[in-house]
């Protein structure tokens, strides 16, 4: 009990550490600040959720006391409450009927067979937690979309600043197609890096032996068939206008980078079979990050096409390999 005690005292300061350094201005805080839930999902993972949850109450607790309730507030919503749920989930399982014996990662026995939580649902959770925390944030700046609007547009102009009159037209209509993107931009941001904080704090914990479930076959992840229903409804809601549209935006990044994901893990099935897949594969990321907006696309594309037609399945039948697993 004492060390979970301080194990959970310690993630929990630095993970409010990672959180508040976002004050100082500094460009590597924003760094910092997108990895604050990573401590806590080690945590969860390791130790169990009690242990996140405790060291996130700490955290919330010592922020509010420094920086007042909005801003425990936001960390609670924003890194405690996904580090504590997800890491849940991670280790949640139910007794398997008709499945071999798995190993542990943390001892390397022989456990009883185990249906753990699917990884598909796990992103699930991640995006409603991206879509929740980014309609938050924007709520702090309006109840209404023409308000929240008009806040981003103000804030930008002030940080443009720009005080030759010629060039303040056009600046104005750059600023008006970036706080036209803001919305989906920031659940985009905040999809990408809870999964990455999820997928580091499993490597860590999966290296130091305290993983209590077998490393998961990530490519063969697969979304229930009911997502492709709710991302046509989501981006149907997005032409409809004021706040529904602006919440349908948000609601529909994080939709897509969930197939974005779906067609990364088809790339690294087909290329299974290639001599040079980690070039090839290096290569899909390299354009990926330089080019980011025509690529990422194209493999949501891919996700979907799919979800659709499986290509996974159909690749693996023709080439012999193993099956994938059911979907989830």
């Amino acid at each position: 009990m004492m060390m979970t005690l301080l194990v959970a005292a310690t993630a929990g300061c630095a993970s409010a550490l990672m959180f508040a350094s976002i004050v100082s201005g500094a460009l590597v805080s924003l760094l910092l600040f997108y990895l604050a839930p990573l401590p806590l999902m080690v945590a969860s993972m390791g130790w169990g959720p009690s242990c996140a949850a405790i060291g996130g109450a700490l955290a919330g607790a010592s922020l509010g006391h420094m920086f007042g309730p909005p801003y425990s507030a936001a960390f609670v919503l924003a890194v405690a409450l996904p580090a504590w749920w997800l890491g849940r989930l991670v280790l949640l399982g139910r007794p398997a009927a008709d499945a071999p014996p798995q190993e542990t990662q943390r001892t390397g026995a022989a456990l009883p067979p185990v249906d753990w939580y699917p990884l598909g649902r796990i992103l699930i959770w991640i995006a409603c937690f991206a879509a929740l925390t980014t309609a938050a944030m924007l709520f702090t700046l309006g109840s209404n979309a023409s308000t929240i609007t008009d806040t981003l547009r103000r804030g930008l102009m002030h940080i443009v600043d720009v005080q030759d009159a010629a060039s303040r037209g056009r600046t104005s209509e750059l600023v008006d197609a970036f706080v036209a993107i803001i919305p989906a931009g920031a659940a985009t941001i905040a999809m990408t890096t809870l999964t990455l904080n999820l997928w580091l704090a499993a490597k860590v914990t999966a290296t130091s032996g305290l993983l209590r479930r077998p490393w998961p076959d990530i490519k063969a992840t697969t979304l229930p068939p009911m997502m492709l229903v709710a991302t046509a409804l989501a981006i149907s809601l997005c032409f409809v206008g004021g706040l529904p549209a602006m919440l349908a935006q948000i609601v529909t990044a994080c939709l897509m980078m969930m197939y974005a994901l779906m067609g990364f893990a088809v790339l690294h099935t087909i290329t299974l079979t290639l001599q040079n897949r980690a070039l090839w594969l290096g290569s899909v990321y390299a354009v990926v990050l330089l080019f980011f907006f025509w690529p990422i696309i194209a493999v949501i594309s891919i996700g979907i096409a799919d979800a659709v037609w499986g290509i996974r399945q159909r690749y693996l039948a023709r080439h012999m390999l193993p099956p994938l697993a059911p979907k989830s």
